[in-house]
Order: structure tokens, then C-alpha cells, then sequence
């Protein structure tokens, strides 16, 4: 499975490389900051902005067996103590016969700000290495920063519409229970998730989160009987060490044709 990942990721990049002189290429992703508005509680909603160029996909925050994850580094900002970003559902992708996940068009990430003092200013710089694909895949850099010092209460459009798209929770997608059994591999851990859950419509794809750094995760085998959809997959450590889950850090995310469902945590199973 290592193997196969690795390989994946070289396929993926292969046509990533640097342009040779007298080459030119226009980049097919363009961001931006939306400053958003300010919220009762101190904190500010804001969000990145990414518009990719017709036929282009960026990544989302779990790639698939080819995809190059995201990375934003925040070091750069002023009077900002932390960041959440809402992931909006994402698409499914066929690359090279591979599954990736990920966004086209016009994509908006909003962004929950916590300031260290509350009704100052807050400056936002953002560093982010994401990898944009066609035809090849180019890793791409860019800086975005935003001044962040209106006191305006009023929802922005955009950024509201891509918080009511992400993935509904356990809880308003109906399930009744989530549990995970694992079971040793020559490389790591074996995973069956079962849960109980309302279709969320056509063929359902299943993406399995370790939540813990360095751990990776295989595409996975879903299978559905009237209520409960079956999960299988394999979870190992990137160096080849051996690991332990912790099943409450686990996050299952479902997609489905009709809506996606955001789990946290299984129970032994």
C-alpha cells in the first residue's frame, strides 16, 4: 500500500516540474481574502477565495490516493490568536484511474477568526502550497493578506452560501451510530467502519481521517444494506512505524449524490 501510494504521488507530479527557459505558463488559479464580518462573540468570519481557470481542480483538506494536500501558514498576521476553516463539500475526481477530492470553478473556504484582542484589527497574511491539476498537476504558492478592521455585522453572501454548503453533522444527517473495527496489516492498520445512516443518495464515496499527523489513509471499499453503509479501508504511518488510533479523533466523511455527512469519532465495533 506504501508503494502504491508513493507511486501515485509521482504519477500526480510527474508533469510538475519547474518550466525550462523560454517556457511560459499562465497560472490557472488566481485567491483573494474576503474580509467577511464581525460576530457578536468577538470572532470574525471571513474566507480565501480561489478561482481556477475551466477545467483545473485544486485539492481539498484530504486529497485521495493522487492528490497534493493543502497547507496555509497564518505566521505572517497581526493580532490573530487562531483559524478554523469550514470545508465546503467537495467533488469527486477520476485522475490517471485514481479517485482525488477536491474543487473546480470558483472556490470559497470560510475562515473563523479569533482575535488576541478583541475589537482591534486584525491583519491577514496567508502563505498557502496547494496543487492545481488538468491535463498536469502544478504544486502552486501564493500570498494573500487582507486588512480586517470594519466592525460590519452584515453576512457576505458568498462566504454565507459556502457555510451552508459543507457536509451536515452526525446529527442532522440522522445517524443513529458510527463504530470502527481495526485489525492489524503487514503495513498498518486494517479499518471497518459501519454506520447507520439515511442514504445520502446514488453511489457513495467514503473518506476515512485518522486525525493524527503523519498517519495516511487508503481509498476505501462502501458497500450499503438498507441502513447501515460499510466502510473499508487500511490506515498506516508515512515512515512505516507502527501506530494506535485513537477512535475518537477518527473523522468519516460521506458524500453522497444528494448531501455529504461530516462524522467525528467511531466506538470500538
Amino acid at each position: 500500500m506504501i508503494i502504491r501510494c508513493l507511486s501515485a504521488f509521482l504519477l500526480t507530479c510527474a508533469s510538475a516540474l519547474p518550466l525550462a527557459a523560454g517556457d511560459s505558463f499562465a497560472a490557472p488559479v488566481t485567491g483573494e481574502i474576503l474580509t467577511g464580518w464581525q460576530q457578536a462573540d468577538g470572532t470574525r468570519i471571513a474566507a480565501v477565495r480561489l478561482k481556477l481557470s475551466p477545467g483545473w481542480k485544486t485539492y481539498w483538506r484530504s486529497p485521495g490516493d493522487a492528490g497534493i494536500p493543502p497547507h496555509f501558514d497564518w505566521a505572517g498576521s497581526g493580532n490573530l490568536r487562531g483559524v478554523g476553516i469550514t470545508w465546503p463539500a467537495p467533488e469527486v475526481f477520476l485522475t490517471s484511474g485514481m479517485r482525488t477530492i477536491g474543487y473546480s470553478g470558483d472556490v470559497i473556504l470560510p475562515l473563523t477568526l479569533a482575535p488576541k484582542r478583541r475589537g482591534e484589527p486584525m491583519s491577514l497574511h496567508a502563505d498557502l502550497e496547494i496543487g492545481v491539476c488538468k491535463d498536469i498537476c502544478v504544486p502552486h504558492r501564493m500570498s494573500l493578506t487582507a486588512m480586517l478592521e470594519d466592525n460590519s455585522a452584515k453576512p457576505t453572501p458568498m462566504i454565507a452560501a459556502a457555510l451552508a454548503a459543507r457536509p451536515y453533522s452526525a446529527k442532522e444527517a440522522g445517524v443513529k451510530s458510527a463504530t470502527c473495527a481495526l485489525s492489524p496489516t503487514k503495513d498498518g492498520l486494517r479499518i471497518e467502519a459501519r454506520m447507520k445512516l439515511p442514504s445520502t443518495g446514488g453511489d457513495e464515496v467514503v473518506i476515512i481521517e485518522a486525525g493524527q499527523p503523519g498517519l495516511w489513509s487508503s481509498e476505501t471499499q462502501v458497500t450499503r444494506k438498507g441502513g447501515t453503509l460499510l466502510a473499508q479501508g487500511e490506515i498506516m504511518a508515512g515512515d512505516g512505524s507502527p501506530l494506535a488510533l485513537d477512535r475518537s479523533a477518527i473523522r468519516i466523511t460521506v458524500l453522497g449524490a444528494k448531501h455529504a455527512v461530516d462524522i467525528r469519532g467511531c466506538t470500538a465495533g
